[in-house]
């Protein structure tokens, strides 16, 4: 059987598509698999089971990318073609049978519209296949020697989804002090390579005897097999914070002016909080995108640590 799964550009969204990924993969252990994604994204595919190929699509003038991707796959008659980005391509190749999504339910969380998709309820969840390397990488970078782990998202892909630097730094104080929830606890910061500027302050507020840094210089499945092992993810609605619920460990989100009824972590262990605005507030308060000023000031510190407690407790009742 072969399947073209072509998904999104944005890592968010990838990291959310792998549930739909999940269920064929599971479902036909003897399945071919073909992923077109944009370049940022396609890290996370590199150990799907069964995988033929990766097709990355930059984004090109006049539809280009669509253009080559066609001439790519045209040749092959495919079993299953999935189309999460809506296009038209889907139905101009020779295939079986063909899931188009087209457009997002507000309504619902976009893994249960994904699930509604393929007629999968309650949906699979999110998962990033790891290979051997990754893990032993990360054991490498990582040095636990049975401490816990905390792992921070302290950035994102918008300035008015951050958390501010004083409140991250803060939170890490309280988490990982001797009476914390975490004490400590190593402290990995993470982020895109264009994030770390932002992340400076808090970084530097971790004794670095204490601390992992990554911000794009190891690979996704290297940064995910690092997640794995965490005992706490704290961060800003991001694609790092999707990446920590399909490892299935604690994922706190922190959102502001982003809806998690629709993007909050999913999985079973995930949690998110939020500030005292709500986002319907935020924005018709006169928040704008081209601003890269925080919307996250009304998330006080302390909500951050009580909603991770009620998360770890919850957890802790899981085993």
């Amino acid at each position: 059987m072969r399947l073209l799964f072509i998904t999104s550009n944005r890592l968010g969204d990838a990291v959310l598509s792998t549930s739909v990924l999940r269920h064929f993969v599971e479902t036909y252990p003897d399945i071919r698999v073909t992923i077109a994604c944009g370049p940022v994204a396609a890290p996370i595919f590199e150990a799907v089971p069964g995988l033929d190929r990766i097709i990355e699509m930059p984004k090109q003038k006049r539809g280009g990318h669509w253009w080559k991707l066609w001439k790519s796959v045209v040749g092959t008659w495919w079993d299953i073609i999935i189309d999460l980005r809506g296009s038209a391509i889907a139905y101009t190749l020779p295939g079986r049978k063909r899931i188009v999504l087209n457009g997002n339910d507000d309504s619902i969380h976009r893994v249960e519209q994904l699930g509604r998709l393929i007629g999968v309820m309650p949906p699979p969840l999110p998962k990033i296949w790891t290979r051997p390397q990754d893990d032993a990488r990360a054991e490498e970078i990582l040095k636990l020697h049975g401490r816990k782990l905390l792992v921070i998202g302290p950035a994102a892909n918008w300035g008015g989804k951050i958390w501010p630097a004083r409140s991250f730094s803060e939170a890490i104080v309280k988490l990982t002090d001797f009476d914390g929830l975490l004490p400590e606890a190593h402290v990995l910061l993470v982020g895109a390579p264009a994030e770390r500027r932002i992340a400076e302050s808090v970084i530097a507020s971790v004794n670095e005897n204490h601390r992992t840094v990554i911000f794009g210089d190891e690979n996704l499945l290297t940064i995910q097999a690092c997640l794995q092992r965490a005992d706490l993810y704290v961060g800003n609605d991001s694609g790092l914070m999707h990446m920590a619920a399909a490892a299935a460990v604690p994922t706190l989100g922190l959102f502001g002016p982003s809806r998690p009824e629709n993007y909050g972590p999913y999985g079973r262990k995930t949690a998110f909080v939020r500030t005292d605005m709500s986002y319907d507030e935020i924005w018709s308060g006169g928040a704008n995108w081209r601003s890269s000023d925080s919307l996250m000031d009304g998330l006080p510190v302390d909500r951050v640590i009580k909603a991770a407690e009620n998360l770890l407790a919850k957890t802790d009742m899981q085993k």
